[in-house]
């Protein structure tokens, strides 16, 4: 049986902050939009997510203010967090940590580094080398001992995703070209 699409109890923030985020593919779509994904096609193929319910859920992450939807150029669309979406950051880090901790007994899938020095991020985002909480923009996503790539002959995105990279860097037709 599926959940109602709202809930009565309109005075608790959990239940109107899961109405936005709390359906299925949701925070994997947000994911990876802090991973560089910004074109629907590409959405679609790394989630393997049907395109009408990709459809719906871009529509309403525009409508909520997490994602806005512009121009990509050359006649495309790409979507990108906005600075209500970026605060989604430490729950998407914090859902990762546990699916690390409790799912994946080889290490953690992906881990996370001060771009700057290099050191890893705990828990909290703070870094080990030079113990500062890290923004965003200045953490490189890595594989980790537990990463098991997917088959990224076949898609060049993977392939970028892949390898070290910034979060929140753009995954754009010249980086496709060069992957």
């Amino acid at each position: 049986m599926s959940l109602p699409s709202t809930y009565a109890d309109r005075n608790c923030s959990l239940a109107r902050a899961l109405e936005v985020v709390g359906e299925r593919w949701t925070l994997l779509i947000i994911r990876d939009a802090f991973y560089g994904v910004r074109r629907f096609g590409d959405f679609a193929t790394q989630l393997g997510i049907p395109r009408a319910v990709l459809t719906n859920r871009l529509k309403l992450l525009v409508r909520e203010g997490v994602l806005t939807r512009g121009d990509g150029g050359a006649g495309t669309v790409e979507y990108q967090l906005t600075t209500k979406g970026l605060e989604l950051w430490p729950i998407v880090r914090a859902l990762i940590n546990w699916g690390d901790a409790f799912y994946s007994p080889t290490g953690v899938k992906r881990a996370l580094r001060h771009d700057e020095d290099g050191g890893l991020l705990d828990h909290e985002g703070r870094c080990g080398q030079c113990d500062s909480v890290v923004a965003v923009p200045e953490i490189r996503i890595e594989p980790g001992p537990g990463f098991e790539p997917a088959n990224s002959e076949a898609d060049p995105v993977s392939a970028i995703l892949n390898t070290p990279r910034r979060l929140l860097a753009p995954i754009t037709t010249s980086a496709r070209k060069s992957a």
